[in-house]
């Protein structure tokens, strides 16, 4: 079976999991557990993530980001880089540590964010006594919650403002929301192709970029004759919304630009330009 394409984008978000080889555990203590966190944070700022949520376990750990830069993969050969190096000295051992690459899910924030966090949080207190969620200490659900200051590399104010407006009522809503899953279903099992998950729209965009990307590699047919979207869109500021959305449709249709492409381009969300193309 071919591995999944990995899909990167300015501002594209994930759910980021990295396993080691065979039965080695990644972190042996707490030493290394927080030296790895020190390298997660070095690599958030070297790299302009925005971390919502992070869990570690024993064999593997968690991410939940987004990545304005379109670097996740340089990120994480860096992070993953380090740690091994650091794992290796310590240990005196030698080679891999982690088991291939990482993976990753291209989500759609606006529909999954919140239940992605809420899920990497719960997996390695699962099947602990519910007072365990509030001290395990090496996820970043007690930082969310406000138990303890947030780390710098660590970005609550996205997550915290889908459960209120003030801080410490967003704060106490977030842990009554994440102790009520504690039974429910992994929101991944609602992924498509493996790597995707979002709304219908989302997924068929994203699916469109693929293959987009895709033929771009063999070699666009229509690349000669494909005008600019600076110029298919010159003067858009001047129009009437109505105007907009025929430049819109033309850019889509007749120069086979992706929803993304466009919406980036005129600095709107892709599901607007979704509404504009499916009327």
């Amino acid at each position: 079976m071919s591995r999944p394409v990995r899909i990167e984008f300015p501002g594209a978000s994930y759910h980021v999991t990295s396993r080691c080889s065979d039965d080695t555990q990644v972190f042996l203590d707490d030493e290394d557990r927080v030296a790895f966190l020190q390298i997660l944070s070095m690599v958030v700022a070297r790299f302009n993530w925005v971390l919502h949520t992070y869990t570690l376990h024993d064999h593997h750990y968690q991410l939940v980001l987004e990545v304005p830069s379109a670097n996740l993969s340089r990120g994480m050969r860096q992070l993953n880089g380090v740690y091994t190096q650091h794992y290796n000295r310590r240990h005196d051992d030698q080679g891999s540590l982690f088991q291939g690459r990482f993976k990753s899910v291209l989500f759609e924030p606006e529909t999954f964010l919140v239940d992605l966090c809420r899920h990497v949080i719960l997996q390695p207190v699962r099947e602990e006594p519910p007072q365990r969620l509030a001290s395990y200490k090496w996820s970043s659900h007690r930082a969310m919650s406000g138990a303890i200051k947030a780390p710098e590399y660590l970005h609550t104010e996205t997550l915290l403002s889908r459960f209120g407006r003030r801080k410490a009522v967003a704060q106490r809503k977030y842990k009554d929301y994440v102790k009520a899953g504690a039974t429910d279903a992994s929101p991944l099992s609602a992924r498509s192709s493996q790597v995707l998950l979002g709304s219908p729209d989302f997924v068929a965009e994203m699916e469109q970029r693929l293959s987009g990307e895709k033929t771009a590699k063999r070699g666009p047919r229509r690349a000669g004759r494909r005008r600019s979207l600076n110029t298919l869109f010159r003067d858009v500021d001047n129009k009437t919304r109505a105007e907009r959305n025929e430049m819109i449709l033309r850019a889509h249709l007749d120069h086979a630009y992706t929803l993304m492409e466009i919406g980036e381009h005129l600095g709107i969300h892709y599901t607007t330009v979704s509404k504009v193309v499916n009327r």
